[in-house]
């Protein structure tokens, strides 16, 4: 398994943290547990900005994470994408490029000291615009496309406007006004950044990275038909052979792999949600075999659908799985 190590433990307890930037992060900690008397993800007034509190560590979390720029106050979570670990705390964010099927998990949390954090959802019409007035050129060694996730070090300035979009929350008026100027400014920040390059890709017009977005749109569309890689090669004008590496450059897996992960995690809704039984969501979501569904659905989630299911509603009743 690969790491993109941002160790939580390490990096919380840093001895040579700017005392400036431990009291930032104590003051924005402060405010996202203000503002979040409940546990789960809130949204607030500012569209696309999102609050969490987490009272304990849970169990993994299987999900299609959209492009956002996550950043923790309190505590610390894992990401997996593939065989590729991302590990995340109040001194490193995290940003997500492309939409993602990724499993998360919160590794530092309770009652006394939870999990705080916030996600802001990417405006890829921003970025492009501040491409433009900013322009970011990649470093030499990475004209390629990049992976589309990525950790990078919070910084005083990053820190300081992240502070301020929150403050607004409490005024709505001004909120209205000035979040949006916040938001370009965060979004600037992170261009800027020694990762920056990574996201600026996605901005420019026909790059590859804007062609694997195409083509994550095109299977997250058709997911559950059988998947033709010479029909979304000839749809975004490229070749197989050329799709397959960009495409894996981004998101660490093959475009069957990606929609593997996507029929599996709708398969689970439906098993989850609206009480499906084995063989109609397999079917659903597009497999023909039952007992490959039953396999698949296994390695990824760690058991068999019906044993899945019992866990998941024992546990949402307070008992033991």
């Amino acid at each position: 398994m690969n790491t993109d190590t941002t160790t939580a433990a390490a990096s919380s307890t840093r001895p040579d943290q700017p005392l400036q930037l431990v009291l930032r992060r104590a003051e924005l900690a402060a405010q996202i547990e203000r503002l979040t008397p409940q546990e789960g993800s809130n949204s607030t007034i500012v569209p696309g900005f999102f609050l969490a509190r987490v009272n304990r560590v849970g169990e993994p979390v299987h999900a299609v994470h959209e492009p956002a720029f996550c950043v923790m106050a309190q505590g610390s979570k894992r990401v997996l994408l593939g065989e590729e670990l991302y590990v995340y705390d109040s001194v490193n964010y995290l940003v997500v490029s492309q939409n993602l099927p990724v499993t998360g998990q919160v590794l530092d949390a309770s009652p006394e000291s939870p999990y705080l954090a916030l996600r802001l959802n990417l405006d890829l019409a921003t970025i492009a615009q501040l491409m433009v007035d900013v322009p970011v050129e990649p470093p030499r060694v990475a004209r390629e496309s990049a992976r589309g996730i990525f950790t990078g070090e919070i910084t005083i300035e990053l820190l300081d406007a992240i502070i301020r979009l929150t403050r607004l929350l409490d005024s709505p008026d001004d909120a209205k006004a000035l979040a949006p100027l916040v938001v370009r400014e965060i979004l600037y920040r992170l261009l800027k950044g020694e990762q920056g390059w990574r996201l600026g890709q996605l901005a420019i017009a026909d790059s590859q990275g804007q062609r694997i977005c195409k083509a994550i749109n095109w299977l997250h569309e058709r997911f559950t038909q059988s998947l033709r890689v010479e029909d979304m090669a000839r749809e975004l004008h490229m070749s197989v052979s050329s799709l397959h590496h960009h495409f894996k450059a981004v998101t660490a897996m093959s475009p069957l792999q990606y929609q593997k992960q996507l029929r599996l995690q709708e398969a689970r809704r439906l098993l989850f949600n609206e009480s499906a039984d084995a063989a109609t969501a397999a079917f659903k979501v597009g497999y023909e075999s039952p007992s490959q569904f039953s396999r698949e659905y296994s390695r990824m989630f760690g058991a068999p659908p019906a044993r899945d299911v019992r866990r998941f509603r024992q546990a949402a009743m307070g008992g033991s799985a």
